[in-house]
């Protein structure tokens, strides 16, 4: 058995702490400082958590392997399952021609390139990021404003701007999922607390988004729209994330958000200042003067509609338990951990939900498109094979960081960063996005800062009074406004349009809202610590 210590490092709080952040400091100086490649980064934290939990917090070598093993399992199912599969029904449209039709479909719903930066950026943006995330919508919504006439500049600040409310959510509720794993608390109450939190941002990144296309005249011009699809996807998200399920927030939402721009008139009669608007932006693709039949055009949406379908009828009570039953609980061998009051922590055991999670569903809805779409069993299965190569340093990369984290956690140097931390006392509850969004803004994942940095969050809350629920979640929602600024989402906007070498000009435009946004973000969180917010939460 092995003892978690708070303080083994001369009795010292602070210097035990001082200890126990090297390897969070070397990820983060290798990665915003050196520059070096994620996966490189991760592996060295890695090695680094591993030699500061043996030799400073004597925990047995053998328990130290294990303890990164389950991360690196954890990494592996269910998080990179999701996002292999997701990505692999991507490249299915890809490969079949139903995206460029999609793309075009996109094009015809309206001529404002204002209403056009909500479709594609934050409403279609929003549902790649659920369906895969990890920089897949900033590159695909790049791409598709470009082809609708965006100077390319201005197509990248867009989509990046956009990728913020959905993050927290994105890749089937992966980063809260994490986050609940990591803190050992429960899912749904996670998840809530997130849900009552990002959607204010969702109120306000599609009047960003206008603005950032047309200034004030667009934000004059467009605000009905506009905050009619920042609502519709607001309470969208809230309802889903707290009466339904974490990995239909963003799908519901980013459905809702569309309809909304639909319904308003405005969107579908362009106006002459809206026609004027568009000397805005660069050459419109003439493909997508393109007709398509209307058969392909259903087929084109096939696929996410059927992976709304799979996952909501998921969702039904007979049937989430009938899945549930294949759930398989383990006793992690040779690790046997308890905390510094005696109580075994949530590592010893290893749940696996086979067919409940949301990889399996995802696979479920691909070999599904694959049917409809016309794709051979053959190619389906190289394509599956050619998204595992792309992803294979994304999936080094997931893999060490949590690995990483769960050295940190169980060997109890998380513990004694939290406790060290919670002596900034009411204040934690403002700096506490920070930390999210500077984790976020270091390694490009809301997945990872909260790998990183859940569990301190919930030990500086125990410790300081506050609610571990509303860190915790503070760390995801503040997380999601780093991500706009990360050097791997300013690397894949850039090379999505052709401005390789020109990641300084994008962070220099998206700094300013990412900043303006994490206050915003940081003061919701200091009042939900209070009597003036405190009735938002659970």
């Amino acid at each position: 058995m092995y003892v978690q210590e708070l303080q083994p490092v001369a009795g010292s709080l602070g210097l035990s702490a001082l200890v126990a952040a090297l390897p969070l400091v070397i990820v983060l100086v290798l990665l915003g400082g050196v520059r070096l490649k994620a996966h490189l980064a991760g592996l060295t934290g890695l090695l680094a958590a591993a030699l500061v939990a043996c030799l400073a917090y004597g925990m047995p070598v053998g328990q130290t392997l294990s303890s990164a093993a389950q991360g690196a399992a954890f990494g592996l199912f269910p998080i990179l399952w999701i996002v292999v599969n997701a990505l692999w029904v991507y490249r299915m449209t890809v490969r079949t021609r139903h995206f460029d039709v999609l793309r075009r479909s996109f094009g015809r719903l309206s001529d404002d390139p204002r209403i056009q930066a909500l479709v594609v950026a934050f409403c279609f943006g929003a549902l790649l990021e659920a369906l895969a995330g990890f920089g897949a919508p900033v590159a695909i919504c790049s791409v598709m404003l470009v082809a609708l006439g965006f100077d390319p500049v201005r197509a990248a600040v867009v989509a990046l701007v956009a990728n913020t409310a959905p993050v927290a959510f994105g890749a089937m509720g992966t980063p809260v999922v994490t986050l609940a794993q990591v803190t050992g608390l429960p899912l749904d109450t996670v998840a809530s607390v997130v849900g009552r939190q990002t959607p204010l941002l969702a109120l306000v990144v599609p009047l960003v988004l206008v603005g950032l296309v047309d200034g004030r005249r667009g934000l004059r011009e467009t605000w009905v729209p506009a905050l009619a699809c920042g609502i519709a996807f607001a309470v969208a998200q809230f309802a889903a994330s707290n009466h339904v399920s974490a990995q239909l927030a963003d799908i519901g939402a980013a459905l809702a958000g569309a309809a909304a721009l639909v319904a308003v008139p405005h969107t579908r009669v362009p106006t002459p200042e809206a026609v004027r608007a568009s000397v805005l932006t660069g050459t419109r693709s003439e493909e997508l003067d393109e007709p398509d039949p209307n058969p392909e055009i259903l087929r084109a949406y096939a696929p996410y509609a059927l992976i709304v379908v799979i996952f909501s009828v998921a969702q039904l009570p007979a049937v989430k338990d009938w899945l549930a039953q294949a759930t398989r609980t383990y006793d992690w061998p040779f690790l046997n951990v308890v905390n510094a009051d005696g109580n075994p922590v949530g590592g010893n055991v290893f749940t696996w939900p086979v067919v409940s999670t949301g990889g399996t569903l995802v696979l479920l809805a691909g070999l599904a498109t694959a049917a409809v779409l016309g794709v051979h069993a053959r190619v389906a299965l190289k394509e599956w094979a050619a998204t595992v190569h792309e992803l294979r340093y994304a999936i080094l990369t997931v893999t060490s960081v949590l690995a990483l984290a769960y050295v940190m956690n169980l060997s109890g140097q998380a513990a004694t960063i939290g406790h060290f931390v919670a002596a900034a006392g009411a204040g934690l509850a403002f700096l506490s996005p920070v930390l999210g969004w500077f984790g976020v803004a270091v390694s490009g994942s809301d997945t990872s800062a909260n790998a990183l940095f859940g569990a301190l969050q919930v030990t500086a809350a125990r410790e300081s009074g506050l609610s571990p629920e509303l860190l915790a979640a503070a760390n995801s929602s503040g997380g999601v406004l780093g991500k706009m600024i990360s050097p791997q989402n300013l690397t894949v906007a850039c090379a999505a349009v052709g401005l390789a070498g020109r990641e300084g000009d994008l962070l220099r435009k998206v700094l300013p809202w990412s900043l303006g946004l994490l206050l915003v973000m940081c003061l919701i969180v200091v009042g939900q610590s209070s009597p003036v917010l405190d009735w938002m939460l659970p």
